[in-house]
């Protein structure tokens, strides 16, 4: 059944048409992702499905009995409420029909027991059964749990908490709720990559329709089912996953003749994508995943080709040379009042290294990168620069854009440029014409971020230390840095929530974790498969630990170092099929002309070839090692 039915709706806003002839249908177990550029609509339909909205055409029908809920980027308003009482609100209908248990629970106490009070009894236990029963209270602290928030928190005024924290409240207002139809604007912000994977493992088991916006790639390939495409005042629906709807607009666009290569190299993004998400089919469905019929692909792009052809599109120009070692960590101790973040960090960066700063909200990723830049002071230890390193830092929260005056005064101030080569560089990210003239006062959250980056790729820096560069940027755009960032020739650090960037630009990831700065020679999907991999591992070994503890309780027990032996020799099977598996995707992705078009590019992927190797033969010496076999490494 239904949950939702648009048929070509439409809306006008200020007096002109927003979108027009827009259609799906959602049910249960449906999550449908919102893609268009900024101001295309994807909020307002959000705001229609919620009712607050009215379509000017078309028709919106939402199933009798449907509970919507919405989470969306405005803060939640309310004076002297408690984070969980805030978050319960999502549930006042379950709190009205707790209410009405109470009072009907005292009439039957004074003696009441006719037919209608019973009634109304069993039907108001039904309707709270219905709504989680009587545990209901639990199921919502398990979301604000999953989402970050500490017991500690739950009874804190909301008055305390922080802008980003209260975003969260509202998402988890949201999830709590037991909607039918979940509207999600933007989930992923302000959450730690734990907490998106978390996330996403929720919205999977959820048995309701979702509607979602997100610029968060992996999140919408993890989580989308469909895609509604809006751009220029027209909609386009496709049923199938994120990336396979982004192949089917590339190809569109071939079809049409329009930038062949351009698309071509879409297709191919999507297609290296889809490998390091670890998406595994067979060949018979990578097969179906082409697009196949080319006349259909035709007739469909003809009959739908509005598009907003602006893309940013930029390069890093090459630095001058620095020493081998740019930036050295040496026992290094960050304090905040009342608590140390890290304590005796210890780490170098050389100068082409693509390194990746992960870890939970709060475990000191932002700290130690201002450290680095030179930001703070360090409480111990010290921050060594190399020979004719040159640090170029963007923040978080884009300062290097601040100050008075225009665009185009901010960026011949930052970049000492001036006449056309500044406009040029303006250009190059999307201001053009009265653009630049903006005030910087005025300029929305995602041009303030790509000045920010103008300004960072006009700087000539050989180190880059960025943290959450995609703050505020759409797709398109994410994916330019991606581009760039990948073949930056000098060294760089990246603290960023975008799993999709973090693996494609790192080879190598530091973590900040329980005070300390630990170094892995992996990228971080490689890292991310490790853990879990030793989570999964740590979850076997626990019921092995039950049962020795149960046999000695009668007397006897198992061979301790035998089955340690034994937990050590699967384990390492598992890992051996995945450096064997990774190995062989990378092997495909690196017979790719592409791959080796420029120097840097060999160097880079000369080396990630010889570590994937490597691993192979150490993880097969230490299998064998553990198994006791002497024969020689395939």
């Amino acid at each position: 059944m239904s949950v939702v039915t648009a048929s070509n709706i439409g809306i006008h806003l200020g007096g002109e048409p927003l979108f027009s002839d827009v259609s799906f249908k959602l049910t249960r177990g449906d999550r449908m992702t919102l893609s268009g550029r900024n101001g295309a609509g994807k909020s307002t339909l959000l705001r229609m499905l919620d009712g607050e909205l009215p379509n000017d055409s078309g028709s919106l029908s939402i199933t009798r009995g449907v509970r919507v809920a919405l989470h969306d980027q405005r803060p939640p308003r309310g004076s002297g409420l408690t984070l969980s009482g805030y978050v319960f609100t999502g549930r006042s209908d379950t709190i009205e029909t707790e209410a009405e248990l109470q009072e009907l629970e005292q009439k039957m106490s004074g003696g009441d027991h006719s037919d209608e009070t019973m009634g109304a009894y069993s039907k108001a236990q039904q309707k709270l059964e219905l709504h989680g029963g009587y545990r209901w209270r639990d199921e919502v602290l398990v979301v604000l749990r999953g989402l970050g928030f500490d017991d500690a928190e739950f009874d804190r005024d909301l008055s305390t908490f922080s802008g980003g924290e209260l975003t969260r409240a509202s998402l988890a207002r949201a999830l709590a709720a037991r909607a039918d139809l979940l509207l999600l604007d933007e989930p992923t912000n302000h959450l730690d990559i734990q907490t998106l994977e978390w996330l996403e493992g929720y919205l999977k088991e959820l048995d309701a329709a979702v509607v979602l916006v997100a610029h968060d790639r992996w999140f919408l390939e993890s989580v989308g089912t469909s895609v509604l495409e809006l751009e220029l005042g027209k909609s386009r629906f496709f049923k199938g996953p994120w990336h396979a709807w982004r192949k089917e607009h590339a190809a569109r666009q071939v079809a049409l003749g329009k930038q062949i290569e351009k698309q071509e190299a879409e297709i191919a993004r999507m297609e290296a994508f889809v490998e390091r998400f670890r998406y595994k089919a067979s060949k018979a469905k990578q097969a179906q995943s082409k697009v196949k019929q080319i006349d259909k692909v035709k007739a469909d792009a003809a009959s739908f080709d509005p598009e907003d052809k602006r893309r940013l599109a930029f390069s890093f120009a090459q630095p001058e040379r620095a020493s081998r070692v740019v930036l050295k960590a040496v026992n290094v101790k960050l304090e905040v009042p009342g608590r140390t973040l890290v304590d005796n960090a210890n780490f170098l960066i050389e100068r082409d290294e693509h390194v990746v700063l992960i870890g939970a909200n709060g475990a000191g990723k932002t700290t130690l990168i201002e450290t680095l830049a030179g930001e703070r002071q360090p409480a111990a230890g010290s921050v060594r620069l190399g020979h004719n390193a040159k640090l170029g830092y963007l923040s978080q929260h884009a300062e290097t854009a601040a100050g008075e005056g225009s665009v185009l005064d901010a960026a011949s101030r930052e970049t000492g440029l001036s006449g056309q080569k500044v406009r040029d560089l303006l250009g190059a990210f999307l201001f053009s014409g009265g653009d630049v003239n903006k005030s910087l006062s005025d300029i929305s959250g995602g041009e303030q971020r790509r000045l920010s980056l103008a300004i960072l790729v006009a700087s000539g820096a050989n180190v880059l230390l960025l943290d959450e560069p995609t703050n505020h940027l759409d797709i398109e755009s994410r994916e330019a840095l991606e581009d760039a960032l990948s073949v930056f020739p000098g060294a760089l650090i990246l603290i960023s929530h975008d799993r999709a960037l973090l693996e494609a630009v790192g080879g190598r990831t530091l973590v900040c974790e329980d005070g300390e700065v630990k170094s892995f020679q992996v990228g971080w999907a490689e890292y991310q498969h490790d853990r879990d991999l030793e989570a999964e591992a740590e979850r076997e070994v626990r019921p092995a630990k039950a049962t020795r503890s149960e046999n000695a309780r009668r007397g006897g027990s198992p061979n301790k170092e035998t089955a340690k032996a034994l937990r050590r020799v699967t384990s390492l099977e598992k890992q051996v099929e995945k450096a064997e598996a990774e190995l062989a995707r990378l092997e495909d992705r690196l017979a790719d002309p592409g791959a080796w078009s420029t120097p840097e590019k060999t160097a880079k992927n000369t080396r990630r070839h010889d570590r994937a190797k490597q691993k192979v033969v150490d993880l097969y010496q230490e299998w064998e090692a553990a198994e006791g076999v002497n024969s020689p490494v395939a």
